[in-house]
């Protein structure tokens, strides 16, 4: 995997003569025209060498030095984040996988040992981020969306505010936050998107996503966990002047845009960030498609339909080897794509569809097998080969949820609040350790779970469990 700093350093003639052009277009109010033609783009390179230096000298601090993170020609796949332990919305590469070992192969009756829980979050949603000797999540208390910050022992650091609560249906904090360079980065339900100080909580500078890109707030409510990518932030607001956008990190300002879909508006899902045919491009969901754009330029690359009667799309879509899965529940259900490049862009062809509906849970692609559970149709378990799109296994003791992947188990926590370890094996899925997280049975057990440095958080609303899942 080549980490940002090497990106950074390739190619760099070219990326910064392209990232002049665009800002200057964005600076001018202009729409964005990226060099296509690979001769006559390193011919203007030459020739305008001077002018960038000119350019940059009368801009310090503003958008037109970055450096767009484009990557030398490498291999295909998801492209990690450049911070240790589970720095964003699930995980290092945003597929709910961790490459820890020496964990527990199962678990005793009652479960792993609970190192420490922590009460006082308010109500919401989202995951803790670890990194470091820090956690942070997020939380709706009062009238106010709350950021904490926690040491790896459960003591609170700080905490400070992020805008509004969201009161409206299923009221709660949606959003992860992700860190990149100790800076920390959230977006409320409202579309507010913070940066703040990672040591102190001070806010640094925030943007009204709603406002500046002309969108609207959805039904039950804006829920994206933002995408760091080198310098940017990728946020997708959905709006009429953006579907998506990239924002520099250090202030705020807009880098690039990706044109509208019509009608289409944000919704619940989160991005990804991926390498295929020597690009680098995002993938997400709108509220009627699937998409995928460039990263460093934002132009439009595919979409696929992903319409459903109530114009929301949850999971993330999961990419691997070229092909892409997009799920929606009631209408199109489970589907791979396979992109295709050539000199005209990248294209998206269908492959199979399975009858698999996923939403709140998401999926975590193993060794082959797509590992997810249903929503609508069948509220279990699935495991589905991902070539052909046939169930492989199936796992009714577990009703719909989110699960992660660590040194071959599946951790899962569905959503009456089962926490349970999971084994595929030829003859299926195997619980191989579970317990009950409540008292009592809920349907609302929706954060998904994180591992780090081999502990387990689980979160239900006001309250946060770390548990010690290593073999001792």
């Amino acid at each position: 995997m080549i980490d940002f700093e090497t990106r950074k350093s390739n190619k760099q003639n070219n990326q910064q003569f392209q990232r002049t052009l665009i800002q200057s277009n964005v600076h001018h109010g202009h729409q964005r025209q990226p060099v296509q033609n690979t001769a006559h783009y390193t011919i203007l390179c030459l020739l305008v060498t001077q002018a960038i230096a000119v350019e940059n000298s009368s801009h310090i601090g503003t958008i037109s030095t970055i450096t767009p993170p484009t990557a030398a020609i490498a291999g295909d796949g998801l492209i990690a984040s450049s911070e240790p332990g589970w720095p964003q919305w699930r995980g290092p590469r945003r597929d709910g996988i961790s490459d820890e070992k020496g964990l527990l192969s199962n678990w005793p009756q009652n479960g792993p040992r609970l190192l420490w829980k922590i009460s006082g979050l308010g109500t919401g949603w989202s995951s803790p981020i670890v990194i470091g000797q820090r956690l942070y999540i997020t939380g709706d208390v009062g009238d106010d969306l709350v950021v904490f910050a926690f040491d790896c022992n459960g003591i609170p650091q700080w905490r400070t505010k992020n805008g509004r609560a969201w009161k409206g249906p299923y009221p709660g904090a949606r959003a992860c936050c992700v860190i990149s360079e100790g800076r920390l980065y959230h977006m409320n339900a409202h579309g507010r998107l913070a940066c703040l100080n990672a040591d102190s909580g001070k806010e640094l500078w925030a943007v009204d996503t709603i406002e500046r890109f002309s969108g609207k707030n959805i039904m039950w409510a804006l829920s994206e966990c933002l995408l760091v990518d080198g310098p940017w932030v990728i946020v997708t607001p959905g709006g009429k002047r953006a579907l998506m956008a990239a924002l520099d990190k250090r202030n705020g300002q807009t880098i690039w845009t990706t044109k509208s879909l019509g009608d289409d508006c944000a919704s619940h899902s989160s991005p990804i960030l991926f390498r295929y045919a020597g690009r680098r491009l995002i993938a997400s969901c709108s509220s009627a498609h699937g998409f995928g754009v460039d990263a460093d330029t934002g132009e439009l690359l595919w979409t696929v339909p992903l319409r459903n009667p109530y114009g929301v799309n949850v999971a993330t879509p999961v990419y691997h080897s070229g092909s892409i899965f997009y799920v929606t529940p009631y209408a199109e259900h489970g589907r791979v794509y396979h992109l295709r490049a050539d000199q005209q862009g990248i294209a998206a062809q269908h492959v199979w569809t399975s009858p698999l509906d996923t939403v709140t849970g998401g999926a975590v692609l193993v060794d082959g097998i797509l590992f997810a559970a249903g929503y609508k149709r069948s509220k279990w378990w699935f495991g589905v080969d991902w070539q052909t799109g046939q169930t492989k296994y199936e796992l009714k003791d577990l009703t719909t949820g989110a699960a992660i992947y660590s040194d071959e188990r599946l951790y899962c926590l569905d959503e009456r609040g089962t926490v349970a370890l999971l084994k595929a094996g030829s003859d299926g899925l195997e619980i191989v350790g579970q317990f009950s997280l409540l008292t009592n049975p809920v349907s609302d057990a929706w954060a998904h779970p994180v591992l780090n440095d081999g502990r387990l958080y689980i979160r239900y609303h006001d309250t946060l469990w770390c548990y010690d899942v290593r073999k001792h």
